[in-house]
């Protein structure tokens, strides 16, 4: 077997939100991680769609950038940027 090739390898403590809510599309089942790595934005996970992003208040800006990386609706990434920028 080949020796395997490292990009990196860090640990890193952060800290996860979790939430669930229901807006007038769908249920949201959110894990939000705030760490140092990616430059102050946020790693969000929607648990419900196996999707996840990075997202910083500039990201939420970006026509189209939720429902591309959620695979969500036009109306359902309203109801997530709603919440979003409340927290980010």
């Amino acid at each position: 077997m080949s020796e395997r090739y490292f990009l990196y390898d860090d640990k890193e403590n952060t800290k996860t939100r979790f939430v669930s809510f229901v807006g007038e599309n769908q249920r949201y089942d959110l894990a939000i991680v705030q760490s140092d790595r990616h430059y102050g934005k946020y790693l969000v996970l929607n648990m419900q769609g196996n999707r996840f992003a990075i997202i910083g208040p500039d990201d939420l800006e970006e026509e189209g950038y939720l429902e591309y990386a959620f695979q969500i609706s036009e109306e359902e990434a309203e109801e997530l940027k709603a919440f979003l920028h409340e927290i980010v």
